[in-house]
């Protein structure tokens, strides 16, 4: 074989390693990118509560009376609601 031979396989041999690890980082940018994309699901909209009643007067009550209501929770914005944290009812006395 050639020196000329040599030299060329050599130069070819040192451009793979180099080539897969481009090729490595492209595709890592690119499943960074559409998972960033996707995992929002929030489709570019503003979400926004809405709740059918502010206030739910049951009257005057003996402690210790079990109670249950219905409300309607609705979205009213365009976006994807998400709680980050439990929702809650607060009692306030004298409302």
């Amino acid at each position: 074989m050639s020196k000329k031979k040599k030299k060329y396989r050599r130069q070819k041999e040192k451009n793979i390693p180099w080539l897969i690890g481009t090729l490595g980082g492209v595709l890592l940018l690119a499943a960074i990118f559409l998972f960033a994309n996707r995992s929002g699901g929030n489709s570019g909209g503003k979400p926004s509560i809405e709740v059918d009643q502010q206030k739910i007067d049951l009257g005057t009550q003996k402690f210790g009376t079990n109670m249950t209501f219905a409300i309607k929770v609705t979205n009213t914005g365009n976006g994807t609601l998400h709680f980050e944290e439990q929702p809650y009812i607060e009692v306030l006395e004298g409302c």
